[in-house]
């Protein structure tokens, strides 16, 4: 008997039981598919740091005797389509058994099981080995219950896993530090630069995709390529960020600022969204480096890291498999709105927009809250269709694979499954931006007027959003106080608002 293996580009897992013993009759195979660069519109640095990653990988398992067929982009024996790539495969090396390992994307997972309904031979799937939860866990953890919420979740992942848990009590008496890490970055103290790695000549890469006319989006520079591509590489960054961001990371994770990119970040996201490093083993090094320095760092910095990852990293992928693939439909608020141009070239004068557009399309990167309160909050403001949003932010970052870039975009961003994600839309006015960042400084617009030509735009698309969902969203208790301070406004200030706005709307490029 002869098997035929198939990882995919986000399956990089080096730990994986597969690799633990080289078997002669077990072949390998990865291909950079046009299948996979041409269904949404992806950063040239995703889609060279995904094809580095993957090379890399093939080398190492190489090394290690394994035998694994790799096709290039360029290699005429390509397929480029997962189909013909297993089929041919199979042929070609004469297997009688087909594995692979669970896809995370539902379209993949549909995908291969339809090529193994159609196999000649026996086929089976596994784990990937890499998250801490089963696909199911989530709506297993709350079977029966009314509503999903994500620090019920996450206590139970605490306590399961031990992590910062001691006695039976969560480390420090508290179980969430999240109003302890909302301070903004003035400048100081300073944040140390990380230094991530690439064994892979890049170069040849870029040229072969400009090469073979993949349509992506970005701008790439070799020099400044920041995207860790081997496991190795990603340790060492890990190692980096708890030495130097780690002290840091809780106090200012949800501040943004025009000179810093990544904060007190780590970087990490996509080496472990392609599974180079584990979320266990990041998880367990910050937690240990914690306990060690327990004298230079409080507990609310390892806590709002480690948060993010057995918490919401796990709780996403859960909502994610639980309510495909209609989730990935879902319009509550039936937003229809196009996506302005601006979001695809930085080209506007609001310059907490244009800061974090200009740096996604230079960077493939921008962290959570500019993700969510920047660019996302003024798309639900816009009344943006959630399909338009979710294709931008699927393809704009490095580290976005649709697992948990569609619960975040179209649940937690624009709230378009009707509070799934969370309990209420996180929209704003210009006062969060200027409370948690510097990018009101120097705008062309005024974070304190409401209407006129200088007002930020932000306020009269607040208030008009809260009065056109008005009848979806009145019922919500969370939005209470909002809808009653919306009441108190008299007609003219509501008309002068909803003008405004609309104006905004027909044009937003103008702004």
């Amino acid at each position: 008997m002869k098997t035929l293996r198939l990882l995919l580009g986000d399956q990089l897992n080096p730990d994986h039981s597969w690799f633990k013993t080289v078997r002669e009759d077990v072949v390998y195979i990865m291909a950079e598919m046009r299948q996979e660069t041409d269904y949404a519109p992806h950063h040239i640095q995703k889609v060279v740091a995904f094809f580095a990653a993957m090379r890399n990988f093939a080398k190492e398992r190489t090394a290690e005797g394994h035998q694994v067929r790799y096709f290039k982009l360029t290699d005429p024996k390509n397929p480029q389509n997962l189909p013909d790539l297993v089929k041919q495969s199979i042929d070609q090396e004469g297997c009688d058994r087909f594995e692979y390992l669970l896809p995370d994307e539902f379209r993949l997972d549909r995908q291969l099981k339809v090529i193994c309904e159609d196999l000649p031979i026996a086929s089976k799937v596994y784990d990937t080995e890499h998250f801490y939860t089963t696909r199911d866990a989530l709506e297993l953890h709350f079977e029966g219950k009314k509503q999903l919420v994500m620090e019920s979740f996450y206590r139970m992942m605490r306590k399961k896993h031990s992590v910062l848990f001691k006695d039976g009590e969560p480390a420090g008496g508290t179980w969430n530090y999240d109003a302890q890490n909302r301070k903004k970055w003035k400048g100081t103290p300073a944040i140390p630069k990380l230094t991530p790695t690439h064994s892979e000549e890049l170069s040849p890469i870029l040229h072969e995709i400009q090469d073979s006319g993949i349509r992506t989006i970005g701008q790439i520079d070799l020099h400044n390529f920041h995207w860790t591509t081997t496991t190795e590489g990603a340790r060492a960054l890990l190692a980096e960020f708890c030495e130097k961001l780690l002290p840091h990371f809780g106090d200012y994770q949800d501040a943004m600022h025009t000179d810093e990119k990544t904060l007190f970040h780590s970087r990490l996201s996509f080496a472990m969204n392609c599974k180079l490093i584990s979320p266990r083993e990041v998880v367990e090094t910050v937690e240990k480096y914690y306990y060690n320095h327990k004298d230079t760092i409080d507990i609310s910095q390892a806590e709002g890291f480690i948060r993010q990852i057995l918490g919401w990293r796990e709780y996403m992928r859960g909502i994610y498999w639980k309510e495909m693939p209609a989730y990935a439909r879902k319009n509550s608020l039936e937003n229809k709105n196009p996506l302005p141009d601006f979001y695809w070239t930085g080209q506007t004068r609001m310059n907490c927009l244009k800061n974090a557009i200009d740096q996604s399309l230079e960077s493939a990167y921008a962290h959570h809250i500019q993700r969510l309160m920047i660019t996302g909050n003024f798309a639900l403001l816009a009344q943006v269709h959630p399909d338009e949003i979710d294709q931008w932010y699927l393809g704009i970052y490095a580290d976005a694979i649709e697992w948990v870039q569609l619960p975040n975009t179209r649940g937690m961003s624009q709230f378009a499954d009707g509070g799934i994600v969370g309990t209420k839309p996180y929209v704003s006015s210009a006062n969060y931006i200027r409370k948690m960042s510097n990018y009101c400084q120097g705008c062309a617009y005024n974070p304190d007027d409401k209407t006129g030509e200088g007002a930020c735009p932000f306020n009269a698309l607040y208030w008009n959003f809260l009065d056109a969902k008005k009848p979806l969203l009145q019922g919500n208790p969370r939005m209470g106080m909002m809808y009653r301070l919306l009441e108190k406004k008299d007609a003219n200030e509501i008309r002068g608002l909803k003008e405004r706005a609309a104006a905004i709307i027909a044009d937003p490029d103008a702004f």
